[in-house]
């Protein structure tokens, strides 16, 4: 994975962007950066071998927009709508959504690196190929999502939803905390270590209406 900017393949092609993307705007080998704005419509937009650094969106909406081969650094998204958007061969550094709709998302081979995740919706998301390298997950909502070879490196899910997921090859070994909030019993297909178990014993025994007690 490209480690900075001149790292990228298509890095001597990038042309710099002023402005603020617009929506059905088509941005092809292109450096969005140094960009903050509030409740802009950029639906249907699509970047592609494309860089995207030192951004900021508050608000507004990027529905449906695609991403194919994109480089975000220092990324960030609060109360922005991402639902049905579709991410393919993106990495994610530094980056931070909160209070963020990607309900319905696409992603595939998709990184998140050092990346905050707070309050973010993924429901009916479908991941596939897709990384958390020393994330935070809070109150992420996975209910009806669909995961196939996914990976949580280094990562602390708290608050995980999980009601009604649909889990493929899911590893969670490598996470440093896992707490589950709802939805356990959707935990078949996923990959724990027997510390993690054990951790995890209490709230599956309450999935199974299991008391546990020593009295």
């Amino acid at each position: 994975m490209p480690r900075d900017l001149a790292d990228l393949p298509w890095a001597r092609g990038l042309e710099p962007f002023d402005g603020a993307p617009e929506a059905e705007g088509d941005y092809e080998r292109t450096h969005l950066t140094g960009v903050d704005i509030i409740d802009a419509d950029i639906r249907n937009a699509r970047f592609s071998e494309s860089a995207i650094t030192d951004f900021a969106m508050n608000r507004g909406s990027m529905r449906h927009t695609r991403f194919d081969d994109v480089w975000l650094r220092d990324a960030r998204w609060v109360g922005t709508e991402l639902a049905d958007t579709a991410w393919q061969d993106v990495e994610l550094l530094a980056g931070a959504l909160s209070g963020v709709d990607a309900g319905g998302a696409v992603l595939r081979r998709v990184r998140f690196e050092g990346c905050k995740l707070d309050s973010v919706n993924l429901r009916s998301a479908t991941l596939r190929n897709v990384s958390f390298v020393d994330c935070v997950l809070r109150d992420t909502d996975l209910g009806g999502a669909t995961l196939t070879d996914v990976t949580f490196d280094g990562s602390r899910l708290q608050g995980l939803l999980l009601n009604n997921a649909r889990l493929t090859r899911v590893d969670l070994r490598g996470a440093v905390g896992i707490d589950i909030a709802d939805g356990i019993e959707s935990m078949r297909g996923a990959t724990i270590t027997t510390m993690q178990l054990v951790d995890l014993a209490p709230a599956f025994a309450r999935a199974m209406g299991i008391i546990v007690s020593d009295s």
